[in-house]
């Protein structure tokens, strides 16, 4: 069949860099209507046929396990029901709405919070949107779905793009395109993170950008391919646009092209690629500065994985343990993959140069340096091999340069002896196993078969239905089976357990919340036990439960000194059911479990307003290191007594002794056990600093309270000041003072808050918000232990803030830039369209 590589054969692009007007082509005659349905069928059939493939065996993996919603086992794991179901929810309030915040804001979670990048990061999918469409509490379920839609899609755009790389019949870019969107990478590490997903999509997008940009034509659809994948999901489309640097360096390779033309390809490219990022820089940056302002994380330096399992994460139908590598497609593409090499019909030139660029591109994953640059210069905090599918991209290609050009059984059955030889020295890794072996002697042996008929249809075309039929049924049966697989052998892990994100009791807690919800006068806290770490999200409350990779610092700073207990280095906070705290930040009431199982009740309390004024300096007489006296601080009032502990009992089950005021409340704050601690009839699992302050019951009436706490923390102590006595009186006296000077009424509106005050009012006000980045108001801001204050002028009976993201303000300036930048390019490129006309 001649060889990969192809010559640009249109001279359209940007106005600005053609060489002049070419001659009007003449006018061809009208097709019949059968040309132009065959013809519609090629364009259209490769994408729904890749479509319906991909999207089909993912929905069977889960029907065969039984996964919601084709059974009862839970489909929502990790991230999915901590992050993305509760977002996902957000983004139907927002819509609805029924949020309590903005795009820019929210007021729903950690006191209020920065939402733009979180938006960005978790919400641009544009399969996203169809969650608005369905009912809230189905809205889990239309989150499932994003799944199998954006690996459907992403095989269509590879079907696409494969026909770019050489001319082929449909149907085989189809089942090239379904190999692509259910690669390794798909299947075992991003088939529960929707957002992430969209990189598979970004790559071939890429990829149609950039023989675009060798065409010289249509610039401005090459620029808007590039803000597309940029807009769906900067992180994995930044892995996807070094991928198609890759791409378009190969090309420029093995085009025919001169000098000139190839530096004025790689110009169009570079333009495009600059101009499709700055048009999404008004979300873009304001994430990037937020990213800088977040929460450090402990993550580790890059170790890269033994040599076997790295060459084992390339076999089909594999999921090894832990942070591995998923590399691997179907049978059917390793198999046309091997091929590629030994195809004489491609040019050798064209095999050396695919062949050396796919090796280097995976020996880039176990090298630091680059592994850092494929993660943006960032130490991956997680799976380490986010960028697999880059490289399952580009065995895809090789398999379509391969088939295109027609490989011979012989070539095929040699690979395919290579597959099994390798399968067989590889088994010997550790954790080996699953359907591996199943994929590759079945799922190979119908692929090698059904090629080896593909061959001989050239004669006998009555081959080709039934090599067709074999192709399409051994990719979408093997993918079941490896995403089966993939869900089996992840379940062993402990992270990976699935959570219930819809039902009975979600739906009845959901409920409760709304009976007494009260925004902006006071907030409502969803309470304990948590359905997920967004349940301030789910359940539309406004406490401090909140879960993002973007969680401030300065929100970590604020609310871990006062016992809160949080998780994930400080970017998942809980709550803590202390009415200390509730008075801090004006949770009026409280979602709690009722008696019979599944049920919820909600009590309403007293609480100050959302601003409240403090007219001088407090400091606590209580130990200054305790999480009690760092309350009083913010509350201005001293209502604990700290009591010095006795200590006795064994290394592991140790008790502790103190004495307080008949009748006051005891709380518990041991951040640094694991384990239960109990007093009387209380008892609560610690979880280090995940449990936060704990409420353990009254002192009795001889004013001895004891608690007994069971750890195998031997090592570990419950600190200095574990136990704190709150005397409810002086509590109730505190909140009644702030209420009265306080407030006498807040609005708060999507990003701003405005509180009324009564003339002559003096002090220092106080919002019951953290001081993140981005907040400004009508007086100077100063810091309160945190918090957002200010001095309030003297004749002043009104304050208001107004947030808005760092970076937006320049995102929006460049992206107007880009948009002018773009528009001039179209309407330049029409009108000299017209005067050729």
């Amino acid at each position: 069949m001649g060889t990969a590589t192809t010559q640009p054969t249109t001279t359209e692009g940007p106005p600005e860099l053609l060489h002049g007007p070419p001659q009007s082509p003449p006018e061809a005659p009208p097709r019949p209507p059968a040309t132009r349905g065959r013809r519609a069928l090629r364009r259209a059939g490769a994408p729904l046929l890749a479509f319906l493939i991909a999207s089909g065996a993912l929905c069977a993996s889960w029907a065969a396990r039984g996964t919601y919603p084709f059974g009862a086992t839970g489909r929502a794991i990790n991230d999915q029901a901590n992050q993305y179901v509760p977002f996902h929810r957000a983004l139907w309030d927002l819509v609805h709405g029924q949020a309590a915040g903005d795009l820019l804001f929210t007021w729903r979670g950690g006191f209020g919070e920065p939402f733009l990048s979180d938006y960005y990061t978790y919400l641009c999918n544009p399969f996203s949107w169809l969650t608005v469409l369905v009912p809230r509490d189905r809205v889990d379920l239309a989150v499932f779905a994003i799944t199998p839609l954006t690996m459907g899609a992403a095989a269509a755009v590879m079907a696409c793009y494969l026909g770019k790389l050489h001319a082929g019949p449909w149907w085989q870019r189809g089942v090239l395109g379904a190999v692509y969107g259910l690669c390794g990478w798909a299947l075992s590490d991003a088939s529960y993170i929707p957002m992430w997903l969209w990189g598979l999509v970004a790559l071939p997008l890429l990829g149609i950008a950039v023989e675009w940009c060798l065409e010289r034509r249509r610039w401005p659809a090459a620029t808007l391919l590039v803000a597309l994948a940029w807009f769906g999901n900067f992180y994995t489309a930044m892995m996807a646009t070094m991928a198609a640097c890759v791409l378009l360096a190969i090309r420029l390779i093995l085009t025919d092209l001169t000098g000139p033309q190839r530096l004025r390809a790689a110009g169009r490219a570079a333009t495009a690629a600059a101009t499709g990022i700055l048009l999404t820089l008004p979300l873009l940056l304001p994430a990037f500065l937020s990213s800088g302002a977040a929460q450090p994380t402990g993550a580790g330096a890059f170790h890269p994985v033994r040599l076997d399992a790295f060459l084992t994460g390339m076999l089909p139908a594999t999921h090894l343990w832990g942070g591995r590598p998923r590399l691997y497609v179907a049978s059917l593409g390793l198999i046309l993959a091997g091929s590629f090499l030994l195809n004489g019909a491609v040019a050798k030139r064209t095999r050396l140069v695919w062949a050396v660029a796919t090796g280097l591109v995976a020996a880039s994953f176990q090298f630091p340096p680059t592994q850092y640059v494929w993660h943006g210069l960032a130490v991956p905090n997680g799976n380490p091999y986010r960028e697999a599918f880059v490289f399952s991209g580009m065995l895809v290609i090789l398999a379509w340069l391969s088939l295109a050009a027609g490989p011979r059984p012989r070539q095929l059955a040699l690979s395919f002896g290579v597959l099994v030889a390798a399968t067989a020295v590889l088994s010997r890794t550790d954790d080996f196993g699953g359907a591996t072996w199943p994929a590759v002697l079945g799922g190979g042996a119908v692929s090698l078969l059904a090629l080896v008929l593909l061959a001989r249809g050239a004669k006998r075309p009555v081959l080709i239905p039934v090599a067709a039929a074999l192709m399409i049924g051994v990719v979408l049966a093997e993918s079941t089976a490896a995403a089966v697989n993939a869900d089996l052998r992840r379940g062993r892990e402990r992270w990976a357990a699935p959570a219930v994100t819809s039902g009975p009791s979600i739906t009845r807690r959901f409920e409760a919340a709304r009976q007494v919800h009260g925004w902006p006068a006071y907030r409502t806290d969803s309470g304990s036990p948590q359905s997920s770490y967004n349940d301030a999200l789910a359940l539309r409350t406004e406490g401090p439960q909140y879960y993002s990779s973007y969680l401030p610092e300065v929100t970590y700073r604020a609310l871990e000194p006062l016992g809160f207990g949080f998780k994930n280095d400080g970017r998942t906070f809980f709550g803590a059911d202390n009415p200390v705290l509730d008075a801090i930040f004006s949770i009026g009431a409280r979602v709690r479990p009722a008696a019979d199982p599944d049920t919820w009740t909600a009590s309403r309390f007293p609480a100050p307003p959302l601003v409240t004024v403090r007219s001088a300096p407090y400091t606590s007489p209580n130990p200054a290191g305790s999480v009690y006296a760092r309350q009083e601080n913010l509350l201005g009032a001293t209502v604990y007594r700290v009591p010095p502990v006795t200590r006795g009992g064994t290394a592991t089950e140790r008790t502790y002794a103190a004495r307080c005021a008949p009748g006051s409340e005891a709380f518990w704050y041991s951040p640094g056990l694991y384990g239960t601690v109990a007093s009387g009839g209380v008892r609560w699992r610690l979880g280090g600093r995940s449990a936060g302050v704990l409420p353990l019951g009254r002192i009795p009436a001889n004013g001895r309270g004891e608690v007994t706490v069971k750890t195998r923390n031997l090592r570990a102590d419950a600190g200095r000041h574990p136990v704190g006595c709150l005397d409810r009186a002086e509590l109730t006296g505190a909140v009644a003072r702030l209420t009265a000077t306080g407030a006498t009424e807040v609005t708060a509106g999507g990003h701003t808050i405005e509180a009324t005050f009564p003339k002559g009012t003096t002090g220092t006000a106080v919002f019951a918000m953290t001081d993140v980045p981005g907040w400004r108001c009508t007086a100077p801001v100063k810091d309160f232990h945190g918090l957002v204050s200010m001095d309030i002028p003297a004749g002043t009976t009104r304050l208001s803030c107004t947030f808005t993201p760092r970076g937006l303000t320049p995102g929006l300036a460049g992206a107007t830039l880009a948009l002018l930048a773009l528009a001039s390019v179209t309407v330049t490129g029409l009108r000299r369209e017209r005067r050729r006309g």
